[in-house]
């Protein structure tokens, strides 16, 4: 059997995802050769992370990252890899259970009064796998459980009520509208055991469509929820439009309640104010998923809209909700604002609709889960052992120049070759060994492991600092300069050294590495055009101080550390992450007390040519600029204790030999300005411009990423995930079934 060759271009979460399921069934082998190429010295991309070994073995990301109890494909995914790669109990991470842990503490913080305040919120823990959940819901499905939200809310927002002496009853006087009760009650009242006065006078007025129809907040929303759980609720074509429109009718009058009876309550209790801004978002939601047919044609019908355009659209108050705190966090966890530009948020209303009631409602375990070292150490240093012991081929410091077009035997376009940069050679024959041992954990480290590469080169490297991850770098120039040749290249030929390729490089990346290509491709030209991507900024510290120490007033009990988003710019996100400490491999006498990551969206409204070999160290000292305003003002209001007079104390940060501003220097701070890191976002109507994985015009090739068509369609580790599971059943026919991915 004549073995297919498969080229593989990047090593991110999709890219190896998409080797992971090939290599699954156990005759792979026979059928077909991988080999990947990667750019610089380690795997993970977006994801990647490293070792510093200067600075006590410190773990140094890309940025925050987490992921959500409802990522089931991505639980799935690495579920297999530690099962399968079976490391021994002696290694620090060996098993997901011990990679993984639950996290259910988020704060969220509103802006009241030209003051911060701190929403806490104990998402409860599930029972469960999230390798076993399911993203296969219908809207249909999101509509009861938002209910059933409601039903918790309204209430506690009717008990506040009625401690205010407001109004609780609610009266139906239009016709119209008591029919639609009558038709309510109708489908509900063999389902209801229910004695009370209130139900039993809403039953008689019912029985007299000649009086108002009296009932109360909570009473509505608790047989609505018995309402939408009968089998015989929209029934395509016999009752849909009926009971749709029953409830639309039953929110609407709920919102209105709110409205005139609880607004003026708001200013006077956060507590209230938190309930209401909950239930009047899942009112709006659940009229436009009614109104807008969502729950018939699927989230996509309303991706014309951007997020909080759509829930304006749909009532939701325009004072306390729209820009709540709860709608912020969103924008904020998926960098939605296109150019870094934080006064024009952007982000498709059915991709952030789905996704938020996905994670609300979808998850099991924990609501998010840490990572117990770095994203590198964690995920993407055990599928390289994995796929190493499998026998898939790693290239690394091979960095894609360029594809070129052709032709293939059926007159189809097809990928013809492949321009790959050497970046260095090796000072052996053997393969590059990418890991290092941290504490009994195979981890990718913080620069190359330059002992490997050739010793002129590698001194020239260190040198001048080059960073052979860059866009930017301006290493081929020197190289030129000090050897006097240029760098060598690598040129893979379809049908010689691959027979199908896989793209794993981001969106951004495309206009530079395939230009012929997407002149061919009009949709594919589109899709490089329409799903756009932002910079991101990212910085981490190291403490001498617990986050209590520093003022930090909310222990949950599971005495978690925050995740905390909505927060005000330069950077809007912080995670204390204390847990990693101990990961790392700090002197026993001298050893920080904590860690705090922090991120956002980056401005930047133009990228320069590769040329400008500078653009990167001028981006990067912005983000310092900005971390030092973060440190110096931002974080008084959550770290009180951080200031003396209004004055940041430096001592709070870990540092060594040094005092004051200078203590700033040896934390960490990066920013993410590449063409392969820019975060993808989901701007309006971008969505329609997502091809699938086997969607371009060239036969050999695959693409894959969280930027192509997915059933999440938004940036994010599930999206990634689910691009590779794609890519590898194009390609060979596993995994059959992938969750959540016919949501659009």
């Amino acid at each position: 059997m004549t073995q297919e060759k498969i080229a593989i271009i990047g090593g991110g979460v999709a890219a190896m995802t998409a080797a992971l399921y090939l290599t699954e069934q156990a005759n792979w082998q026979q059928q077909r050769q991988i080999t990947i190429y990667q750019q610089g010295w380690r795997l993970g991309g977006k994801g990647a992370s490293g070792r510093n070994a200067e600075k006590g073995q410190r773990i140094e990301e890309h940025g925050l990252h987490v992921w959500f109890g409802a990522y089931v494909n991505s639980f799935k995914t690495i579920e297999t890899v530690y099962d399968k790669l079976q490391r021994p109990s002696t290694c620090a991470l060996s098993t997901w259970q011990q990679a993984f842990t639950p996290h259910s503490f988020i704060a969220l913080q509103e802006h009241i009064d030209q003051q911060w305040q701190t929403w806490p919120i104990n998402f409860p823990v599930l029972a469960g796998d999230p390798a076993n959940g399911s993203l296969d819901i219908t809207v249909w499905d999101f509509v009861k459980m938002t209910l059933a939200w409601l039903k918790e809310w309204i209430p506690q927002v009717e008990l506040a009520a009625g401690v205010h002496a407001k109004n609780t009853q609610l009266t139906t006087k239009k016709p119209r509208d008591k029919f639609l009760l009558q038709h309510f009650h109708q489908q509900i009242h063999a389902l209801v055991a229910d004695n009370s006065a209130a139900w039993r006078t809403f039953t008689d007025d019912i029985q007299n469509l000649n009086q108002d129809i009296t009932s109360t907040p909570s009473l509505l929303v608790e047989k609505l929820n018995h309402f939408v759980q009968s089998s015989n609720t929209l029934l395509p074509q016999l009752t849909e439009k009926k009971d749709s429109l029953v409830i639309w009718y039953i929110v609407r009058k709920l919102k209105r309640w709110l409205s005139q009876e609880i607004i003026e309550l708001l200013d006077d209790n956060a507590q209230l104010r938190r309930i209401y801004i909950c239930a009047d978002l899942a009112i709006a939601m659940l009229v436009g998923l009614i109104k807008d047919k969502v729950y018939r044609d699927g989230f996509a019908v309303i991706n014309k809209y951007d997020f909080r355009q759509w829930l304006l659209k749909n009532g939701a108050n325009k004072q306390y909700s729209v820009d709540s705190a709860p709608v912020r966090g969103f924008y904020d966890l998926v960098f939605a604002y296109p150019q870094g530009d934080f006064t024009k948020p952007n982000v498709e209303a059915g991709v952030a609709a789905l996704a938020m009631l996905r994670i609300a409602l979808c998850y099991r375990g924990g609501v998010m889960w840490k990572m117990q070292a770095g994203m590198g150490d964690v995920i993407f240093a055990p599928l390289y052992e994995l796929l190493k012991q499998r026998g898939v081929k790693f290239e690394f410091f091979h960095q894609l120049q360029q594809l070129t077009p052709g032709v293939d035997s059926k007159g189809q376009h097809c990928v013809e070759s492949v321009l790959l940069q050497q970046q260095v050679s090796l000072n052996t024959c053997a393969e590059y060994q990418p890991l290092v041992d941290v504490k009994n954990l195979p981890c990718w480290p913080s620069e190359p492991l330059y002992q490997q590469i050739n010793s002129a080169e590698a001194e020239l490297l260190q040198q001048h600092n080059i960073n052979l991850e860059s866009f930017w770098s301006d290493w081929p120039a020197r190289y030129k300069a000090h050897f006097g040749t240029e760098l060598e290249t690598k040129t893979l030929q379809f049908n010689e050294d691959f027979d199908r390729l896989i793209l794993g490089v981001s969106v951004a990346s495309l206009e530079h590495v395939c230009p012929q290509l997407l002149a061919i491709d009009a949709n594919f030209a589109a899709q490089a055009e329409k799903v756009r991507t932002v910079a991101t900024q990212a910085s981490q510290l190291w403490l001498t101080k617990t986050d209590q120490q520093l003022g930090w007033q909310y222990m949950p009990p599971s005495e978690e550390g925050p995740i905390l988003s909505s927060f005000s710019e330069p950077f809007d996100t912080w995670a204390a992450m204390q847990n990693l400490v101990e990961k790392e491999q700090w002197s026993l006498n001298n050893t920080p007390q904590n860690i705090a990551y922090f991120c956002s969206a980056f401005p930047c409204k133009e990228y320069p040519p590769q040329s400008e070999y500078t653009f990167p160290a001028t981006a990067k000292a912005q983000v310092k600029e900005n971390l030092t305003q973060l440190v110096t003002t931002n974080m008084q209001p959550l770290w009180p204790l951080a200031y003396n007079n209004n004055a940041f104390d430096w001592s709070v940060l870990y540092a060594d030999n040094t005092t004051g501003h200078a203590r700033l220097d040896q934390q960490y701070w990066r920013v993410n300005v590449d063409p392969s890191e820019r975060y993808v976002l989901s701007v309006t109507g971008s969505s329609q411009y997502r091809l699938a994985t086997d969607g371009t015009q060239f036969s050999n090739l695959l693409i894959t990423g969280d930027w192509i068509k997915t059933g999440v369609n938004a940036g994010c580790v599930e999206a990634a995930v689910m691009a590779g599971m794609q890519t590898a059943r194009t390609l060979c026919g596993y995994p059959q079934h992938i969750s959540g991915e016919d949501a659009f």
